[in-house]
């Protein structure tokens, strides 16, 4: 049978018989099922930067400090992403496969694994 690949853009490659991620190769025929995750970031250091700049801003010690620090909380929060997590489940557990701030990247990964699963039968 001739291997038909469904996804292939740089270090990530998907055929009805392999999975191949960052030179690590997952054989199609032992995953059961593939889900996404999702890692969201920790907002405590921005929301304690921030509590700071209020703080300072409120007791009027250090109001040009106070500005820029809450500047720098609302910059650092918005800045942070959640990472997306490609999820393969087998008969030996889940693995972890990929990870990516770009969700419709790891949509499209995960779309390629469930249209190779489907094709195998």
């Amino acid at each position: 049978m001739e291997e038909k690949t469904f996804f292939d853009t740089g270090n990530v490659r998907v055929t009805n018989a392999r999975f191949i991620v960052n030179g690590q190769t997952y054989a199609m025929n032992g995953v059961t099922s593939v889900k996404q995750a999702v890692r969201h970031p920790s907002r405590g250091g921005p929301v304690v930067c921030a509590l700071i700049g209020v703080l300072l801003l409120i007791t009027g010690v250090a109001v040009v400090f106070g500005l820029i620090l809450l500047a720098a909380a609302l910059v650092w929060g918005f800045k942070q992403k959640p990472t997306w997590i490609v999820v393969l489940n087998s008969s030996s557990g889940e693995a972890q496969a990929l990870t990516s701030q770009d969700r419709g990247y790891i949509d499209g990964v995960i779309g390629a694994l469930n249209e190779s699963i489907v094709h195998r039968g």
